[in-house]
């Protein structure tokens, strides 16, 4: 009984030493996410603010226009179900080059993250779900916030990119701002095609379809950006909540939706920016040396893997979306990153 009662005690506190170390493994974590792990306490660098950053990394040799970071507006779309997850992330890294200019479309009142971006968290009402109805209200109030801020230029991402702030106004410089730009990286290998109903021939029985047109689209998950004068073009059709509608009308999702209406009725075709990227690419196929000259980047975890930028920095366990570590890789006085 003795050597029962032993062997009972003993598995007790191996479980608990078990449970001991999940608990101070996620702790670590979330120290880690919300900036409470000093590598160096001894070493006192100051953060990089946004106009520091702005002025030694972009290039304004030949700018078309000049174009700030001030004259940018960005817009994150995320909501409830990744405000734990993947907006800290956001909001620790990239969100501090552009406390001003970024501001997140969600679908519910969060005083603790209102607080943290200083007011720049909008609650669209619209459904927390990922159903096209649900991205198209989002994308309708962004677009009319993006109005009401007189920008130069409006910019969507997603809440599982990771912005290059500096090279975003960099390349944003390539392009007036008084002409109509898409701007955007397509996921797929050829244009939407669109056909009329099929019809079955009398004579020879055969059934057949006619291409009504076709389009491409940026996909947002990797970045679009618009020019003040093609937003103002879209008016009669995207504004006061409009672009809902007509959504409906073409029953497409968001970012495909906006691609129909830029490409087929404003006749403006989508310009390809190689440096913006998406999940849906493998990001471990980016070239480590050439990181500072993209603009976005993303992440997913598929069946236990996940697909994230190969970048040197933090332990997986603490940085799996590889975001800190490229921020770190980027902007190495950040006082998080270990030195």
């Amino acid at each position: 009984m003795r050597a029962l009662a032993s062997f009972s005690l003993g598995m007790a506190s191996r479980k608990l030493i078990k449970v001991a170390a999940i608990v101070a493994f996620l702790y670590c974590t979330l120290l880690v996410y919300q900036g409470g792990v000093n590598y160096q306490p001894r070493v006192q660098v100051q953060e990089l603010t946004v106009d520091s950053v702005t002025k030694s990394s972009v290039n304004n040799s030949d700018p078309i226009n000049k174009i700030t970071l001030d004259d940018l507006f960005i817009s994150v779309k995320t909501t409830k179900y990744y405000e734990n997850t993947r907006l800290p992330i956001i909001l620790k890294t990239w969100f501090q080059l552009a406390k001003n200019q970024t501001w997140f479309f969600t679908d519910r009142d969060y005083q603790f993250h209102q607080i943290q971006t200083n007011g720049h968290m909008v609650n669209t009402k619209c459904s927390p779900t990922h159903s096209r109805n649900a991205l198209c209200c989002k994308m309708a109030v962004e677009y009319d916030r993006y109005l009401e801020s007189k920008k130069k230029w409006f910019c969507h991402f997603d809440d599982d990119n990771y912005v290059n702030v500096p090279r975003l106004v960099e390349v944003l410089q390539r392009y007036d701002y008084k002409k109509e730009w898409y701007l955007g990286r397509t996921s797929v290998y050829r244009p939407v095609l669109i056909y009329h109903k099929s019809k079955r021939s009398k004579k020879t029985k055969v059934e057949y379809s006619k291409l009504k047109y076709s389009f491409w689209f940026g996909t947002g998950g990797a970045g679009v950006c618009l020019s003040r004068s093609l937003a103002l073009k879209m008016l009669p059709f995207a504004s006061g909540g409009r672009f809902i509608s007509f959504c409906d009308n073409v029953r497409f999702p968001d970012d495909v939706s906006l691609g129909y209406l830029i490409e087929n009725i404003m006749k403006i075709n989508l310009t390809v920016v190689p440096e913006f990227h998406s999940h849906l690419e493998q990001m471990k196929l980016l070239d480590t040396d050439k990181l500072k000259d993209q603009v976005s980047f993303g992440y997913s975890l598929v069946k236990d893997e996940w697909n994230v930028v190969n970048v040197p920095g933090f332990d997986t366990r603490y940085d799996p979306t590889r975001f800190l570590s490229l921020h770190c890789f980027l902007f190495p006085h950040f006082k998080f990153c270990p030195r």
